[in-house]
This record gives C-alpha cells, sequence and structure tokens, in this order.
C-alpha cells in the first residue's frame, strides 16, 4: 500500500464507488462476501489497492494545505512542480491559535509584533503526490486556500 487504508466510515461513504471498483474486476457482490470470508488477504489488497486509488484521486486535486499548531500556522499552497509556503508564529505564550479565542486573536492582530511570517519554497520530489500525503499524515488538510491567499499579501 502507497497511502493508507481508508477508515471504515470512508468506506461506508464511497460505497458505491467500491462497488463499481470490483466491478471493474468482473467481482459480483456474492465473489465479494466469498473473499471476504475464505479469502482475507486477498479481500485485504482489494481494500488497499481501492485506498491508494482513492489517495491517488484526492491527492492530485489538492491545491492548498493547513496546519495548525497551539502558536504555528503552516498554510501551503501546491503548485505544479513545488509547494510555496507561508508559516506564521506567534510568539506569545499565553495565546494559542487552535483555541477559538486564540484564533480570534490572531484575526485581529496578525500585524502584531509577536506575530512572524516565514515563507518557502520547496521542489517535489518525483513523487508530488507522495510529499503531499507526507503534509496530510503530519496533520494538514486539505482547504479552498482563503487562509494562504490573505496572508500571500503580505509576505508577497
Amino acid at each position: 500500500m502507497k497511502y493508507a487504508r481508508l477508515t471504515k466510515e470512508q468506506f461506508e461513504e464511497l460505497n458505491q464507488e467500491f462497488i463499481n471498483f470490483l466491478a471493474t474486476q468482473s467481482i459480483t457482490g456474492d465473489e465479494w462476501a466469498d473473499i471476504k470470508k475464505n479469502k482475507p488477504e486477498v479481500a485485504e489488497e482489494e481494500l488497499d489497492i481501492f485506498s491508494d486509488l482513492v489517495w491517488e484521486g484526492v491527492l492530485s486535486k489538492a491545491k492548498y494545505l493547513e496546519n495548525m499548531s497551539a502558536n504555528q500556522l503552516f498554510l501551503f499552497q501546491v503548485e505544479e512542480t513545488q509547494m510555496s509556503l507561508i508559516s506564521l508564529r506567534v510568539n506569545n505564550e499565553a495565546i494559542d491559535i487552535t483555541t477559538p479565542e486564540g484564533y480570534a486573536w490572531l484575526q485581529k492582530n496578525y500585524m502584531d509584533d509577536s506575530v512572524e511570517f516565514f515563507t518557502s519554497e520547496k521542489a517535489f520530489s518525483k513523487d508530488k503526490n507522495n510529499d503531499i500525503f507526507g503534509i496530510i499524515k503530519q496533520g494538514a488538510v486539505m482547504t479552498k486556500g482563503n487562509l494562504y491567499q490573505f496572508f500571500e499579501r503580505f509576505v508577497g
């Protein structure tokens, strides 16, 4: 498996897509039930292959990622050959931007002296989707890029 197996909930949401995936391999519902019962290792392999296919589709559409910790915000823009980063660090121990209060403080005080901005760019390796997946594994989530685009005005 290249990425990570989908959760039970994700498989449930993608039930029809999984049925279609099995159908492309000429596996009927009855055959799938038999495989799960009598060949669990084959069933596991099919789940992994489907998971990777879903991840490939999702990762290829990623345009922006965000990762937030108590005092840092990492905003990524996925480009064709590289990823651009805008990072903010709040140098005030009393502020936790993962809380509603701390986030509200950041919205009002992003130009405060205690807020530092950093920018960076990094070229993708030969496996762009795996690079993106690595950032997601570290806690990033895909977004529409509103925060990136907002802060880009101040660092660009």
